[in-house]
């Protein structure tokens, strides 16, 4: 079955984290910079870990250039 999971991304962060509002959203905090692809690319690796899913199971539907984003986490 497969997720739809609603992002806000944080990039050049401290700390990498994710955290679940009470709307279901989650804040994905990732140090590298948004430049390249390569916080989205960060955010993908750090959503497998999560969802204990393979890297190829997390999609970018949307939001590639802006702060909120949408993945589809498939097989989850």
């Amino acid at each position: 079955m497969n997720m739809r999971v609603y992002v806000i991304a944080h990039p050049n962060a401290k700390n990498e984290r994710i955290e679940k509002d009470l709307l279901d959203t989650f804040h994905v905090y990732v140090s590298e910079p948004p430049i390249d692809g390569r916080a989205n690319n960060a955010i993908i690796n750090t959503l497998a870990k999560y969802f204990e899913v393979k890297r190829p199971d997390v999609i970018l539907v949307s939001g590639e250039k802006s702060r909120n984003k949408i993945f589809e986490i498939l097989n989850s």
